[in-house]
């Protein structure tokens, strides 16, 4: 594993990522951080990496099927394990397309939103996930900080530097910088203890 610590502030690790296997060894690593009842939120840009760190993620919790992007689907559910052999959910969301569009001015967006997971039945997965599930969604930033007071925030950000022109959008090869931050007490010695294994 290449990952590298570049900045360290409280309650947030910022690492370089070189490779497509780092982040899938990077999802890995908070996998074996995770608890019953957590909640994940991936951010980044299209073809930042986030469905390669899922696919860690889904590895480190020996999910039972393949972790995809669950776009067209918004919502799959696997089975699997955490690091202490409990057996957990993982309920992997995807809310690119959650929220639809025109909205009228003043229109409370995060209440759409929140509105449309209801509808699908996904509020309370996020509100209060049980200790058998784990919740990792995707593009949910908005939804996220709303419902959940607490989770593990991962944005994912791709820099344009090294690109021939940067008018262009990025190519999917190149570093990654990824932020984790905790959000919420429950998430202060798991960042401590993710932060030493890095550093390791």
């Amino acid at each position: 594993m290449s990952l590298k610590l570049v900045g360290d502030d409280t309650g947030e690790l910022r690492l370089a990522v070189p490779r497509s296997s780092d982040m899938q060894d990077l999802g890995g690593l908070v996998a074996s951080h995770l608890h019953g009842g957590d909640v994940v939120v991936l951010s980044g840009p299209l073809g930042a990496g986030k469905t390669t760190l899922a696919q860690g993620l889904g590895k480190g919790l020996k999910v039972d099927g393949p972790v995809v992007s669950p776009t067209f689907t918004i919502a799959r559910e696997l089975h699997g394990s955490l690091a202490d052999g409990r057996a957990v959910d993982l309920v992997h969301v995807d809310a690119y397309r959650l929220g639809g569009e025109g909205y009228e001015p003043g229109e409370d967006s995060v209440g759409r939103l929140l509105d449309e997971l209801e509808s699908l039945g996904l509020d309370e997965e996020l509100e209060e996930p049980g200790q058998e599930t784990v919740v990792l969604m995707e593009w949910g930033e908005q939804m996220a900080s709303a419902l959940a007071d607490q989770r593990l925030e991962i944005i994912i950000d791709r820099p344009l530097e090294g690109e021939m022109d940067p008018d262009l959008p990025p190519t999917s090869r190149g570093q990654r910088l990824v932020t984790l931050r905790g959000v919420g007490s429950s998430w202060v010695s798991r960042l401590n203890s993710l932060r030493k294994v890095v550093q390791a």
